[in-house]
């Protein structure tokens, strides 16, 4: 049976989450919340909900888990809400904003019985289980180093409201950071330790995108430009380049290189993509991730860019973890140690000075096609 999910906060996120429902056989979003009425009507409306006060979706009792989409600086105290609510919770990147207020929601879930998670989960899509498969098989051997970059203008040119991006809490790697460490964490284990330069690219950002903040200017507080180098236990030194003053870059999203070869891995925001993999004789040979589940295209990701968008999938996981008593693999402790490893990246760059991780989650177990497939409502053509 479905569990049944609550969501708060209807923002631009919401829409891929409940376009994918129907899809995702372990979850039902059955009600939203929002602190403007109105856009919680909105979505309920579109998607055939119940629209609720936030405290009265706390307080029904056929509604098993919430996801939270509100905005990051909110996550940890709704977070909290849920669970002193007795409700399982999924919430959107990152955890938290505060490595306190992260372990403050683990300890009462924890506490509680029930099971925090958290987003990303593309590192869940094909793609990037098969550049895992092809690490743990020891494709490219050893991992010694690589690249890891996500660069571009930034986010007034799309984003309707896009002035939390730009406050404390906010810069391209806490934004986009989790999907890449996230990754990279899936593929090599914990990071131990950071050292990272950074600055401000420009003191104020101009809004071109459509809406109500269309030609205003927005103040910036936090780091645009952050360079990392991340150590890892397993030996593994991987440069992380993270920038919202790029006009144009010709970059892979990440490259790792190995005592055997190395591997090109697609965008670890999109769940799937072509991983490529070189010997030491230097030639690349793609493994395609389009005719596995979750790897074509659906074009949910604000419903017109041609990626395949599964958002959904971690918390459907969690909801079938929770009903066989397993782990779930988007955990808290996972998402924990993405959180640390970030606020150390800035925390390094501010103070010109390495930090020291000490969380040390375990890798999430593997995901095979045959287990992703049954997690679909409709069957999907099995990779060959």
């Amino acid at each position: 049976m479905a569990m049944r999910i609550g969501v708060i906060g209807c923002g631009n996120i919401s829409d891929t989450y409940f376009r994918n429902g129907p899809l995702l056989k372990d979850i039902d979003y059955v009600a939203c919340a929002d602190l403007v009425p109105a856009a919680a009507a909105a979505k309920a409306a579109e998607f055939g909900l119940e629209a609720l006060e936030i405290p009265a979706l706390l307080a029904r009792g056929d509604i098993d888990a919430v996801l939270n989409l509100t905005v990051p600086a909110a996550h940890g105290e709704v977070s909290l809400q849920v669970l002193e609510a007795g409700k399982h919770v999924f919430t959107e990147k990152p955890l938290a904003l505060s490595l306190g207020e992260a372990r403050a929601v683990l300890d009462l879930a924890a506490v509680k019985g029930l099971r925090a998670g958290a987003a990303p989960d593309t590192f869940l899509g094909p793609a990037q289980q098969e550049a895992r498969a092809q690490i743990d098989a020891g494709a490219i051997g050893e991992v010694v180093t690589g690249l890891a970059s996500v660069l571009s203008l930034g986010m007034e040119d799309w984003h309707p409201n896009p002035g939390f991006f730009y406050r404390k809490g906010g810069g391209p790697v806490l934004d986009m950071g989790p999907y890449y460490i996230a990754s990279l964490v899936n593929l090599l284990g914990p990071v131990a330790s950071v050292q990272a330069t950074g600055r401000i690219g420009r003191r104020e950002r101009l809004v071109t995108a459509e809406g109500p903040m269309q030609g205003r200017t927005i103040p910036v507080e936090t780091f645009t430009t952050l360079n990392a180098l991340l150590s890892f236990a397993s030996g593994a030194e991987i440069a992380f380049l993270a920038s919202w003053d790029v006009a144009a870059a010709d970059l892979r999203p990440i490259e790792l290189h190995g005592t055997g070869g190395s591997l090109r891995i697609s965008d670890p925001n999109d769940f799937g993509g072509v991983i490529a993999r070189a010997g030491t004789d230097g030639a690349f040979a793609g493994t395609a991730t389009a005719a596995r589940p979750f790897g074509a295209d659906n074009r949910l990701w604000l419903g017109e860019y041609p990626f395949s968008c599964y958002r959904g999938l971690g918390l459907a996981e969690m909801a079938r973890s929770i009903a066989s008593g397993v782990p779930h693999r988007c955990s808290g402790e996972f998402a924990l140690h993405v959180l640390e490893v970030m606020l150390a990246i800035e925390s390094a760059a501010a103070a010109h000075r390495p930090v020291a991780i000490a969380s040390r989650p375990e890798r999430p177990a593997p995901l095979s096609p045959a287990e992703a497939a049954g997690f679909l409502a409709e069957a999907v053509p099995q990779d060959a």
